[in-house]
């Protein structure tokens, strides 16, 4: 099997999964539940309750210091299904000397179990690594019968200092080489998603012999498990062959309480990706999501059923839900989490299963949720309600009624609360897209009270923050020159990312097809964890996982659009509104020397990986660069002005940059340079190696506080026939512009005040960021900015595009973001790419 034809039928897969969720929220409560066809039973009859043969297994861990009197070692079993924080099981382990502790487990044959180590005295203190970052899980893949040895670094109480070292390698297909993306690889705790050259570098490690798994994150490849030692500050390399595996009809068939309320969406929620597992920490401890759980279709008997192509050989944990693996989940009679397990067998097959109850407890009676949400609602939104246990968790769709009217039952877990807080919001954006009685990330929200009868709770939400009463533009007629075949009219999408971004993706690409858009720009991401050491990579639930991006790709693809990838860095928080993160990064970088060799090969792997995505996936571009790597250009230099440290080499490394992505991708190559006079006056050579210029444009375009719509657009002009066009001349290069300007006052100005004697930075102004209350709200101000800016492009038949930058995917929030998302900014662009494009006369 190619490389290309498995992302094919991953795809293929994923879609259908995202398909099958989306009917959860366009049937209402009130159409013909029937109205599905009934799902055929291919195959073998198996019960999931059927018991499967164990394999008795020993782990024995060595701590790094002798426990204290009073303190034990747990190991604990993680369920991810559940809430890697919420049901776990604790095995007490004994000692054979001080150091050194051991446990039996009984696991199931194939099993791949996920666990860590705890120390208990007054509290419990989870174990971390040398470099004092948290371990989320160890794995171990239970072939048969053996002994598991590990080696605990460090407490997360404690800074203790241990050798350590480092595992580095490469995941490949067993069956033809190539190398494989989107494999989870991890020993000692220490956790690497592969990149499109399957690499992966695991440090920190205590020094012996660390147990390396290799897992595929929807079980397309069987796992794969072997020792590897790991010496004093030295470097252990290893490549990993992996068995890709065959798919297989699995139908679930399953039957529910009497008393669940008739026709609601049952969801399957599991270990795999494609049951909603986003292996990543969520709000309130949560890992799964129902916006990509599979629904199951109701049939005409009261069951309800689906089939799903898995993978052979594969270990399963499910459970049924009526919200995600913690809310409203199936429980046994006696009120414990119900947790399913088989491992998919050779041959289509069928699991018969019954919910015995959807309540934790008997002592708790349901409580039903209704909410009549405002009209000015979009028809599309989908409301959620989301609950805070000792925080707020993973928001939960609610079901629809109709006429603004939405509705949610909680049978559970009921069994441990006396006061339960909870909240509404839109398209799962709590903290953004809030209802103005409960805004923010840490509000107190509405209260309710369990009750041994059932309760039946009448809401209503008075406004939506940032959609109180959505304004709209009166459009004033101009005179448009069409332009030439491939100019572009585009939008780039914000770089923030939650794993539910996929579902409402096909929306917002709708939405952006309707300005008349004939490009997306995707901003898909890894994080820098650690400056130094430097690490970088993607992080699950902040950065998309390969197959996310592909799909959000496909999605776009699928309605016509054309697709550039923008791949954009994220960097840990800065410590005020005035700094960008980017900045904080470079002033904490060491930028010795062979730091700067770390970061470009650390730059290039993340480069090299979005452009083979793009490759594989049908993007027309890729975008290098952006407006946080000026420190790394030749001459760089910091946001402060001071020299930057960069190698002289460095125009040569990008160089080679460009010519490897090049070697990998046959699209456009774009570079993205911020406005800069310093950047046209002295461009940098490399830039004749791209195709064109994104010119990210942000500057001052007020000239005075009275500025009006008309001096905007002069200003622009001057700017562009002055110093732009001098540029574009000297390098032959095509010219894009990428225009971000929020809704704030003052945004012409190109400095919005934070209320401190400094510019606020943009991005701070984005969701889901706190708002700025200094910063005012206005809506007018965009809109007339944008207007200005496609007047002066429309006098300059040499630039070749205009994009729209920070576009909010999940949601429409008028905000004072650079996001456009049913603004008035974006009726100016609904009236100006039909018309630049030629497509409107």
């Amino acid at each position: 099997m190619n490389r290309l034809s498995t992302l094919s039928r991953r795809l293929l897969i994923a879609a259908s999964v995202l398909a099958l969720v989306g009917q959860a929220c366009t049937i209402s409560l009130l159409e013909n539940p029937f109205s599905k066809p009934a799902t055929a039973t291919p195959g073998a009859v198996v019960a999931s309750a059927t018991p499967y043969p164990v394999a008795q297994t020993t782990f024995v861990v060595t701590i790094p210091e002798a426990l204290l009197p009073g303190e034990s070692l747990i190991l604990a079993v993680i369920d991810e299904v559940t809430g890697a924080n919420t049901n776990v099981i604790q095995y007490p382990m004994s000692p054979r000397d001080s150091l050194t502790y051991t446990g039996t487990l009984a696991l199931p044959y194939n099993a791949v179990v996920k666990y860590r180590y705890i120390r208990r005295s007054t509290g419990q203190v989870v174990e971390d690594t040398t470099l004092g970052t948290a371990i989320r899980y160890r794995m171990h893949y239970a072939v048969g019968p053996g002994e598991v040895r590990d080696i605990i670094g460090d407490w997360g109480d404690k800074s203790l200092v241990r050798p350590a070292g480092t595992i580095l390698g490469q995941v490949f297909n067993a069956d033809n080489g190539a190398p494989i993306p989107n494999i989870l690889v991890t020993a000692g705790g220490v956790q690497h998603i592969t990149d499109s050259f399957g690499r992966f570098e695991l440090g920190g490690l205590a020094i012996g012999t660390q147990q390396l798994v290799a897992y595929s994150l929807d079980g397309y490849y069987l796992p794969f498990q072997q020792g590897a030692v790991v010496a004093q500050d030295s470097t252990t390399i290893v490549d990993l062959r992996i068995k890709p595996t065959r798919l297989v009809n699995v139908t679930f068939i399953v039957s529910v309480p009497q008393n669940t309320m008739p026709g609601v969406p049952v969801r399957i929620a599991g270990n795999l990706l494609q049951f909603g597992n986003t292996f990543a920490d969520l709000q309130g401890g949560m890992n799964t999501v129902p916006d990509r759980m599979p629904l199951l279709n109701l049939q005409p008997d009261g069951r309800y059923a689906i089939t799903l192509g898995l993978p052979v050989g594969t270990y399963i944990q499910y459970k049924y839900t009526l919200g995600d693996g913690f809310w409203n989940a199936e429980h046994k009679e006696s009120g414990e989490w119900v947790l399913r397990e088989f491992i998919v067998p050779g041959q289509d097959f069928t699991v018969q299963d019954a919910v015995a109850t959807w309540q934790a407890t008997k002592e708790s009676a349901p409580i039903l949720y209704e909410v009549t949400v405002p009209s000015v609602t979009p028809p599309s939104d989908i409301i959620y309600i989301q609950f805070n246990t000792f925080t707020w968790t993973e928001p939960i769709p609610m079901w629809p009624l109709g006429n603004n009217r939405w509705v949610y039952k909680l049978y559970s877990p009921l069994n441990f609360f006396g006061t339960l807080s909870y909240r509404y919001c839109r398209n799962a954006q709590c903290g953004s897209a809030d209802d103005n009685q409960t805004v923010g990330t840490t509000p107190t929200g509405r209260q309710s009270t369990t009750s041994l009868l059932e309760q039946d709770i009448q809401d209503s939400v008075g406004s939506w923050k940032w959609f109180e009463n959505p304004e709209t533009l009166a459009l004033v007629g101009s005179t448009i020159t069409p332009r030439a075949a491939g100019f572009v009219a585009g939008v780039e999408y914000q770089s923030t990312y939650s794993p539910n971004y996929s579902y409402y993706a096909p929306q917002a690409y709708a939405n952006t097809k309707a300005l008349g858009s004939n490009l997306i720009v995707l901003t898909p991401s890894w994080s820098f964890a650690s400056i130094s050491p430097l690490r970088f990579g993607s992080i699950p639930g902040s950065d998309p996982l390969w197959i996310d991006s592909a799909i959000m790709i496909s999605q776009a693809r699928n309605l016509g659009m054309n697709v550039a990838l923008f791949p954009t860095p994220h960097f840990s928080p800065a410590p005020d509104s005035a700094t960008s993160a980017s900045a904080a990064f470079w002033k904490n970088a060491p930028r010795d020397a062979q730091w700067w060799q770390t970061f470009f090969t650390r730059y290039r792997a993340f480069l090299v990986n979005y452009a083979d995505l793009a490759a594989q996936s049908g993007a027309q571009s890729i975008i290098l660069g952006g407006d946080w790597i000026t420190p790394a250009l030749p001459g760089g230099t910091l946001p402060d002005g001071s020299a930057s440290n960069v190698p002289a080499d460095a125009e040569a490394q990008w160089r080679s940059i460009i010519q490897d992505v090049r070697s990998r991708f046959r699209g456009q190559v774009l570079w993205a340079m911020p406005y800069s006079k310093t950047s046209f006056q002295s461009p940098v050579n490399f830039l004749r190696d791209v195709d064109a210029i994104y010119l990210l444009w942000s500057i001052p375009i007020a000239t005075s506080q009275t500025a009006t719509k008309t001096d905007y657009a002069n200003e622009a002009g001057r700017l562009l026939d002055n110093e732009v066009a001098p540029m574009a001349s000297l390098l032959g290069k095509p010219i894009i512009l990428g225009v971000a300007y929020p809704s704030a006052a003052g945004a012409a100005s190109g400095c919005i005040s934070n209320g401190a004697g400094g510019c606020v930075d943009l991005p701070a102004l984005s969701r889901p960021n706190a708002d700025i209350s200094s910063v005012s709200l206005n809506l007018q101000t965009q809109a007339d900015i944008y207007e200005a800016m496609l007047i002066a492009v429309n006098a300059r038949p040499w630039i070749s595009g205009f994009i729209s930058r920070g576009y909010f995917m999940p949601v429409a929030l008028q905000d004072k973001s650079t996001s456009i998302h049913s603004k008035p900014a974006a009726d100016v662009l609904w009236y100006w790419f039909p018309r630049l494009l030629g497509t409107v006369k």
